[in-house]
C-alpha cells in the first residue's frame, strides 16, 4: 500500500499567516499580473494540473472525497473554469464578487465546512508549487495565497448569508427566539 505524497509547504508563509493583508485588502496589480500570467503558463495541461489538485486535496482533507459524488472529469473541468474566469476578472472583482458568493452559497449543500477552505488553499499552493517548480517564487506564492484569501473570503461569505438563511433545529423548535 503507498501513501499519498504529503505536499511540501514553506515554511514561514502558511495560506492565511498573519503576514498576508486581510482578505478586505486588494491585491496589488503586480500579484494580480503574476497570478494570471501563471495560471496562463498552467492552462494548457489544466486537466492534470486539476487532477493534481485534488489528489493534494484528498490526501490533507481525508474527510473531503466524500464529499465529490460522480465524475471526478467534470469537476477537475468545473474547477479550472471557475479558477479562469475569477482570475481573468482580478481587476473587476466586484463583477465576479455574486457569482463567487453564490458559489459558497452552494458548497454549503455539499456539505462543505468553514475548515475545509484552509485545507483547499494548502492544497492549491502546493499544486502550484509542484506544477511552476522553480517558478514558483515567494513572490509568486504570496499573490496566489492572497488571491486565495480574497476569493475563499467572498465565498465564505456566501456561504455565511445562506447559513444565516437557514432555520436552525433549535430555532425552529423554540418559537419567538430569532
Amino acid at each position: 500500500m503507498t501513501q499519498a505524497k504529503q505536499p511540501r509547504l514553506r515554511a514561514g508563509l502558511q495560506p492565511f499567516s498573519a503576514d498576508l493583508p486581510k482578505a478586505d485588502q486588494p491585491m496589488t496589480r503586480a500579484q494580480k499580473q503574476l497570478v494570471q500570467v501563471s495560471f496562463a503558463r498552467l492552462a494548457p495541461s489544466a486537466d492534470a494540473v486539476a487532477e493534481m489538485f485534488y489528489r493534494e486535496l484528498f490526501a490533507l482533507g481525508l474527510g473531503l472525497r466524500k464529499l465529490f459524488r460522480g465524475d471526478l472529469a467534470r469537476q477537475r473541468q468545473k474547477l479550472m473554469s471557475m479558477l479562469g474566469a475569477a482570475i481573468a476578472n482580478l481587476d473587476r472583482l466586484e463583477a465576479i464578487v455574486p457569482a463567487v458568493r453564490d458559489l459558497g452559497r452552494r458548497h454549503v449543500g455539499y456539505g462543505v465546512e468553514p475548515a475545509d477552505y484552509q485545507t483547499v488553499a494548502r492544497a492549491l499552493i502546493a499544486t502550484l508549487e509542484q506544477g511552476l517548480g522553480s517558478d514558483f517564487t515567494p513572490a509568486l506564492r504570496e499573490a496566489w495565497a492572497i488571491c486565495y484569501r480574497v476569493l475563499a473570503g467572498e465565498m465564505m461569505a456566501g456561504a455565511s448569508e445562506h447559513r444565516a438563511d437557514e432555520p436552525s433545529p433549535n430555532r425552529a423548535a423554540q418559537p419567538g427566539i430569532y
